[in-house]
């Protein structure tokens, strides 16, 4: 039984992922997505960098969890 369902396992899921690997590419690349990937890919350098003002009650290496 294990290595029926272990053979089931590998052949199916390798053609799984392979799949999924497929229809990431294919849509990291289609066309139409480019726009969208580039407005992502420059946000960083587009929006406001100063740094939040620190609150005077509390102390600036206080690291919340």
């Amino acid at each position: 039984m294990y290595e029926i369902l272990s053979t089931f396992a590998q052949t199916w899921g390798l053609l799984i992922f392979v799949a999924l690997f497929a229809a990431a590419l294919v849509y990291a690349l289609w066309p139409r997505n480019q726009a969208r990937f580039d407005a992502a890919a420059s946000a960083p350098l587009t929006e406001n960098d100063t740094p939040a003002a620190a609150d005077e009650t509390e102390d600036e290496t206080h690291v919340r969890a």
